[in-house]
């Protein structure tokens, strides 16, 4: 069957596809390709517990497994990628070199919609996606639309388009889904931020910045960008988008018109009203943000922007923001112990996140380290070096981090834990809170992945949470 067939295949029973990855996204779209009837084959070179137990269910729904080693190839019509899996990976070369059809699962997703199907808000950015996309979707839901949010935030967007009847879906979109999306088009998009991340993944910054320029692609209202950073302006110059669709900035500045931003501590549109040229709409106060940290006021403007694009109504804006409530493990304040404040910002896997997280605070010290990504921190440090009273690191690249320290800012002291056990994060811990003083915050914004040492960040933020709480008071 030719890729282009495939792109319009209304008869699954003639198409033969490959699912590479039994993740929960691989699994979600093994699963609805069987459900209409398609031959599956679902490959994995990993062969431990997790993959052999979703293996076996669909095994017993009539897909063909092969797990480590036997995971190649066999003939297709059409491979479905894992995020995880490279764009240059040998399967995904092998099929794009024998005529295979390669989708991603946002693609599928489209592919697979109904016919009365609800249309798509995209956010994605280097940071913030996470929050953004749950404000969106709390907004979404304080004008009484049917929404959830789905994607790269833990919910299969297969599942979700095939099983639950919405009005609108708020789609979290990581760079690693994007590589492989044709036929999507939005009714609106938003790109945070840009900066260094996944390098390891894609092989270069200019692939990075590519893949996450195609969010924008057949945008049909909106597409938002970060008036801040000039990366997500001109991605949006470069896009492919419907006819009539807008550039739509936002922020922490005063707006001009055709954006959101900020009058003073009030959110505001001038891009959504008749009268932008002359007046602005408020939308909401920084005090309807939690956190109030700057970036975090970036996140609600751009969610507000999506929001406002579909058509929701400003008093729905403020509602939404009121009752969001952020998820774990983004800059989240554990306790205060002897005048210390601790701030679990676990979510922080990159450099620019980390930077982000540390302008939120003067007197600093950081706990960092774990998987670099092939990122370096010169820049991160000479920008907030002179915040630093004192550096905790950890996990297997913490001399990347070290490096940067004695170069850029060789007065703060250093102190480097070579455990690589997850318990090792209370020595982390104690060694903080021994640099803290009073007025200090110890701020765990480690600027790595977090697979050397933990299950994942979610796990570390744990970790670091019971350290914390394990301290005694005088400490």
């Amino acid at each position: 069957m030719l890729a282009t067939e495939v792109d319009g295949a209304a008869d699954w029973a003639n198409v033969r596809c490959t699912v590479a990855g039994i993740g929960v996204a691989g699994f979600a779209a093994a699963e609805a390709l069987l459900e209409r009837g398609a031959s599956v084959c679902v490959i994995d070179s990993s062969d431990g517990p997790a993959q052999r137990e979703r293996a076996e269910v669909l095994g017993i729904l009539g897909a063909r497994i092969l797990l480590g080693q036997q995971a190649v190839l066999p003939p297709s019509d059409l491979l479905v990628v894992s995020p995880g899996l490279r764009p240059e990976a040998p399967v995904i070369a092998e099929a794009l070199a024998s005529g295979v059809a390669v989708w991603g699962e946002l693609e599928l997703a489209w592919k697979l919609r109904g016919p009365q199907a609800p249309p798509w808000l995209l956010v994605t950015g280097t940071n913030g996606k996470t929050t953004a996309t749950l404000m969106l979707d709390s907004i979404l839901k304080a004008a009484g639309l049917r929404s959830t949010a789905a994607g790269n935030i833990g919910l299969s967007l297969v599942e979700v388009v095939t099983r639950e009847s919405l009005d609108v879906i708020a789609v979290e979109v990581g760079a690693p889904q994007l590589p492989f999306v044709n036929s999507i088009s939005p009714l609106a998009a938003a790109c945070l931020n840009l900066a260094e991340d996944h390098v390891d993944h894609f092989g270069s910054m200019d692939a990075y910045r590519a893949a996450k320029a195609r969010v924008y692609q057949h945008a049909q209202v909106a597409a938002v960008y970060n008036v801040d950073d000039t990366q997500t302006e001109q991605m949006v110059r470069d896009a492919d988008v419907v006819e009539g669709c807008r550039a739509v900035g936002f922020t922490l500045g005063i707006p001009r018109p055709g954006m959101l931003g900020l009058v003073d501590d009030v959110l505001v549109d001038r891009a959504f009203i008749d009268n932008r040229q002359t007046s602005a709409q408020e939308l909401a106060t920084v005090e309807d943000v939690r956190p109030q940290a700057p970036h975090n006021v970036a996140n609600a403007l751009a969610a507000a922007a999506l929001a406002r694009a579909y058509g929701v109504e400003p008093s729905a804006v403020r509602e939404g923001l009121r009752a969001f409530e952020p998820a774990p493990h983004r800059i989240s304040t554990v306790a205060t112990i002897a005048g210390v404040a601790y701030i679990d910002d676990s979510k922080a896997t990159n450099a620019h996140a980390a930077l982000t997280s540390l302008r939120a605070y003067s007197s600093v010290i950081w706990i960092a380290g774990g998987l670099a990504k092939g990122q370096r921190f010169e820049d991160l440090i000479a920008s907030v070096g002179d915040r630093l009273r004192g550096v905790v690191l950890l996990g297997r690249d913490r001399a990347v981090i070290a490096e940067a320290l004695r170069a850029w800012a060789p007065q703060v002291p250093v102190v480097e834990v070579a455990d690589t056990a997850p318990e090792a994060m209370h020595q982390v811990v104690r060694q903080a809170a021994a640099l803290a003083s009073a007025g200090d915050t110890v701020l765990l914004a480690p600027g790595c992945a977090s697979w050397d040492m933990y299950r994942d960040y979610g796990h570390r933020g744990d970790t670091f949470v019971q350290a914390v709480l394990s301290l005694p008071e005088g400490s």
